[in-house]
C-alpha cells in the first residue's frame, strides 16, 4: 500500500489503517516497519473490527496454512530477515489477535460505507488495483 500511496492521493483519498492492537504496539510496529505515508490506528479492544463484521480464523486453520504455505514454498519470508522485526513479530505472535482477520471500506465524504471487502484469511485482500477500480468508477 505504502508504494503506490500517490495513486490515492492523487485521486484525494485519504488512508486510514486500524490495527487490532493498542497504540503502543502500533508504535513499535512502526519503529520497526515504518514510516507509512498514512496514520495507523489502534482499535485494542477490536470493537471496530467486530461492528465491521470481521471474521476470526480457527487458530488451526491458520497454523495449518501457514505451515502448508512454507512447506511449498508458497509463504516466503515467513519471518523477516532483519533482527528487529524478525523480534517484533514472534513478539506478535504470542502476544496479539493474529487470527481476526482484516476488511477494506471506502467511504464517501458523508462518512458512508459505499464498497466493502471482509477478508476471508489471509491471502484474501482487496487488491490496490480492486480499489482504484472502484474509486474511480465512482462505484
Amino acid at each position: 500500500m505504502r508504494e503506490r500511496v500517490e495513486e490515492f492521493e492523487r485521486r484525494n483519498i485519504e488512508l486510514v489503517v486500524i490495527a487490532p492492537s493498542k497504540g503502543s504496539f502500533v508504535s513499535q510496529f512502526l519503529e520497526e516497519f515504518g514510516p507509512f505515508p498514512f496514520t495507523i490506528y489502534g482499535d485494542p479492544s477490536r470493537e471496530g473490527y467486530k461492528q465491521a463484521g470481521t471474521v476470526t480464523m480457527p487458530k488451526w486453520k491458520l497454523l495449518g496454512k501457514a505451515l502448508f504455505g512454507f512447506v511449498t514454498g508458497k509463504v516466503k519470508n515467513f519471518l523477516p530477515d532483519e533482527q528487529g522485526q524478525k523480534k517484533f513479530v514472534q513478539k506478535s505472535m504470542k502476544t496479539q489477535d493474529v487470527y481476526i482477520q482484516g476488511a477494506t471500506f471506502l467511504f464517501n465524504e458523508k462518512g458512508k460505507v459505499v464498497w466493502k471487502h471482509i477478508d476471508q484469511s489471509p491471502e484474501d485482500h482487496a487488491g490496490i488495483d480492486t480499489l482504484l477500480g472502484k474509486i474511480d468508477s465512482n462505484l
